[in-house]
């Protein structure tokens, strides 16, 4: 009988704990699947726009190398419509910006280097805008330039540092800004920039510096 009624004892609390917390486990479960669902939908979605947008690059490759420039502008504007976010897209548009400046769109090579510069990617936005400003050295925009390399945050472009204080220099040289472009490509190169190219404007500003004379020694006598 003492069994009896502890069993019952344990079933009257069972139905009391249900009555009370049953329509919340319910939810909860509900809820948990359908978080879980919903994650794995996500995902798979993801993955296959992935997988689209990688077919996509592949296409436009290929167009490259055909120098097939309609077939390359079909495929970017898709990507950029349709995978906006994707680095592909932002691959895509690099290539496009470069077959602008081959035909002489300065304006929509530019064009595309600003929208690709503010995206997420910080590297392949480091890319676009050094890529951009070497075309506004090229246009003669030396000012806007300038100004574009120093809103750069210096905690972001790590591993572009040199790249940026080498095309300064090229920019205070444009400007016959000697001393600032000096300063400049020393910087670049105490950043790791050892390229030959660099060394050479370098000697190039410090060719034509006075050499001191040494002044001969009062006689004391």
């Amino acid at each position: 009988m003492a069994i009896y009624d502890s069993e019952e004892e344990q079933l009257e609390a069972l139905k009391a704990w249900w009555k009370e917390n049953g329509t919340s486990t319910i939810v909860g479960v509900v809820v948990g699947i359908a978080l879980i669902s919903g994650w794995n939908f996500w995902r798979a979605h993801q993955q296959e726009k992935a997988a689209q947008a990688s077919v996509a690059y592949s296409q436009l490759t290929k167009a490259v190398e055909a120098n097939n420039q309609n077939a390359v502008e079909q495929v970017g504007k898709r990507l950029h419509d349709e995978f906006g976010d994707s680095n592909y897209a932002a691959y895509s548009g690099l290539q496009q910006a470069k077959l602008k400046v081959q035909k002489g769109d300065l304006a929509g090579a530019k064009a595309i280097l600003k929208e690709i510069a503010a995206q997420s990617n910080k590297e392949l936005g480091h890319v676009a805008r050094l890529r951009l400003v070497r075309l506004m050295l090229a246009s003669g925009e030396y000012e806007q330039g300038l100004q574009l390399i120093n809103e750069v945050d210096p905690a972001t472009k790590a591993g572009f540092a040199a790249s940026y204080d080498e095309l300064a220099g090229d920019l205070y040289v444009a400007m016959d800004r000697i001393d600032e472009a000096r300063t400049a490509y020393q910087s670049a190169l105490n950043s790791g920039d050892q390229s030959p190219l660099l060394k050479i404007k370098l000697d190039d500003l410090t060719a034509g510096e006075p050499v001191p004379v040494a002044q001969p020694a009062k006689d004391s006598k």
